[in-house]
Parts: C-alpha cells; structure tokens; sequence
C-alpha cells in the first residue's frame, strides 16, 4: 500500500514539474522577444525590396507597429 502513494506523489510532482516549467519558459521567451524582436526597420526594408516593393518609411513604420500589435496580444 506504500508504494502506490509513493507512485502517486512522484506522479503529481512531475506533472506539477513539467505544468510550471512549461509556464517559467514561455515567460521567459516573451520577455525575450519583447527585449529583442525578430526583425528589425532594416530586415523589413530589405524583405520589400526584395518582393520587388519600392519601401517608404511611412509603410515600414505601419507594419513595425502591426508587428509589435500583434506581439502584445
């Protein structure tokens, strides 16, 4: 009878474990990409230039801040 409570609170603190570094890690990479964004005005200028768009500064400032919309949702 011992051993079934010893498999059950292992259990129950991996479960627990694995619920709370799951949560740790996904704060931890949304602060990161808040600090540090994957693309940055030069990355987007040269992505349009490359589809053939001639970029202004106007549409590179609307999808930068489409882009940072969408990552504070």
């Amino acid at each position: 009878m011992g051993t079934i409570w010893v498999v059950l609170i292992a259990l129950a603190a991996l479960i627990a474990g694995v619920a709370l570094g799951f949560f740790i890690a996904r704060k931890y990479m949304m602060s990161y990409l808040k600090k540090n964004p994957p693309i940055n005005e030069q990355m987007l200028r040269t992505l349009m230039m490359q589809m053939g768009q001639k970029p202004s500064q106007k549409k590179i400032n609307q999808m930068m801040r489409a882009m940072n919309n969408q990552m504070d949702k």
